[in-house]
């Protein structure tokens, strides 16, 4: 697939890894949609203006059904079409199995599974119908190895896996492949937080002994959109923390 000209929405895409990719998409030439829970800022629809593309901001909640399709619907109405869903929403409710609530676990399998089921549902009859498309679903590492204090998180993303696999299978003679890039201890917003003591703890785990990029997982992301041959695929990108 041709990445110029086609329109691509990433959820979660206001900053962090979601963010990265957008810009990526954007600096080929692609359209984009950017998606969040809130209104999104004026300010940050400015950062692409340099790359002369379309972008637009559909603010939702992926875990609610009705939503997604309102979201979907709007972007093909603003874009004329959705060629490339990336869903990459996602949160966290980190705690030990025995303290954690029913909230916790199923509060993270609704956004991070539930969501792009949702997703996926609602750009699938557009896609089939034009006979073309790509999903990129983003995991992670956890899915694959597991961790410690993450078990709801850890089901969510391991259940992406399934799921994509399986949703691969029944879409693949229309010519809509999905994929999946599963992620391991990346530098964002979301690690800048942690104590150097925790940073070089996770440092020790990874083969690599450096962190990934979210340049990295956006250059990732491009390429199982664009291969027309890659399908039902789990890419992880862990600097080896997951073999």
């Amino acid at each position: 697939m041709e990445i110029k000209n086609k329109n691509v929405f990433i959820t979660g895409s206001t900053r962090g890894i979601g963010l990265g990719i957008a810009h990526k998409f954007a600096s080929l030439g692609a359209n984009v949609v950017l998606n969040g829970r809130r209104q999104i800022p004026e300010e940050l629809l400015e950062t692409f203006k340099s790359y002369g593309v379309k972008v637009i901001a559909i603010s939702g909640d992926v875990s609610d059904n009705e939503d997604a399709k309102r979201m979907i619907a709007e972007a093909v109405e603003g874009l004329g079409s959705v060629d490339i869903l990336v869903n990459n929403a996602g949160i966290t409710r980190d705690k030990m199995m025995l303290r954690m609530t029913e909230d916790d676990f199923e509060s993270v399998l609704k956004i991070n599974l539930t969501g792009a089921f949702n997703m996926t549902q609602a750009v699938l009859k557009p896609m089939t119908k034009a006979r073309e498309g790509a999903i990129i679903n983003i995991s992670s590492v956890v899915g694959i190895r597991g961790n410690a204090g993450q078990a709801n998180y850890a089901a969510s993303k391991a259940g992406l896996i399934g799921f994509s696999k399986s949703v691969a299978r029944e879409v693949a003679a229309r010519n809509v492949r999905i994929n999946v890039i599963a992620p391991g201890f990346i530098e964002s917003d979301m690690t800048d937080v942690l104590s150097d003591k925790i940073k070089e703890a996770m440092l020790g785990q990874i083969p690599m002994k450096a962190f990934g990029s979210v340049e990295q997982v956006a250059e990732v992301t491009v390429f199982m959109a664009s291969q027309d041959y890659l399908t039902g695929q789990v890419l992880a990108i862990d600097g080896g923390l997951s073999m």
